[in-house]
This record gives C-alpha cells, structure tokens and sequence, in this order.
C-alpha cells in the first residue's frame, strides 16, 4: 500500500505501528475531514473507514465506530492514547503541524470544559448528514480515494 495524497505520511506498515484514526467512510463530512487532517500530519497516522478496518484488531466494537470516530494511538506510545468522539478529534489535531495542536489540547481539557466538547461532537455527529459533503450530489467516492 502507498501513501496516498490524504495521507501524504501515512504509514506502510500494521496499524500497530503507527497511530489509527477510525471514521464513517460512509458519511461525505467525515471523509472530508479525515482528508483535511491527512494533508496535515506531522507523523505517520493511518486513517480507515470503519467499514473496512479490522476493528478487533483495533480494540474497537462496530456499535462504538457507528457512534463516534475513534482514535487508537500506536502500540509503542506510552501511554497509548485511545478514545472516541471528541477526544479522536482531539488525538488527531495533536498529530498536525502547528497551530492545530493547540486546538487538539484545548479539546483535552478536563470537566466541565470537556463535557462541553462532547455535547458539541454529539451534536455535529447526530446532524453531519446536513453538513458540507453528505449531500448526494457532494457525495465522495469510496476509501481510499482514487491514486493518480
């Protein structure tokens, strides 16, 4: 597998290796932002559709993926960073070049702030198929996109 232009340091190698980032291949919104994220890492992170990645070997159950993007951090990290919904987000905005870690920190915070910004990614969650890219006619081609 080679890296493609979303993923322009994504790894070659086992999920193990390197960080995962989990998200709705079927949703145009997510895809889209898993897209911004990969032309903005600062180290190797893989980015699969939960439909297709090996959620066992993940960690990771089908009604948690349905619910929420995930981010389960490389095997070698220590601590290994893992959660979902905002926290994912959080996860994969601390793997970007600057500024966007700061936001990922910010997102980290703990109560009330965080309870905030889980309401928050609810809310986005429960209302992206209204969002930029879920419509029909912005609907993307299925993961991973097409190599040129």
């Amino acid at each position: 597998m080679t890296p493609t232009s979303a993923e322009p340091k994504a790894a070659t190698d086992t999920a193990a290796a390197t960080a995962t980032l989990v998200f709705d291949g079927d949703c145009g919104f997510c895809t889209r932002t898993v897209l911004w994220l990969g032309e903005r890492w600062a180290r190797p992170v893989r980015s699969v559709p939960w439909q297709s990645a090996d959620l066992a070997a993940l960690g990771l159950t089908e009604e948690q993926t349905r619910r929420a993007a995930w981010w389960v951090g490389a095997a070698d990290e220590t601590p290994r960073r893992r959660g979902g919904g905002h926290r994912a987000v959080a996860y994969a905005l601390g793997a970007c070049r600057p500024p966007w870690p700061v936001l990922g920190w910010i997102l980290r915070a703990p109560p009330p702030l965080s309870w905030i910004f889980a309401a928050g990614y609810r809310l986005v969650a429960r209302f992206r198929g209204y969002l930029p890219g879920a419509t029909p006619a912005c609907r993307l081609p299925s993961w991973p996109p097409d190599q040129h």
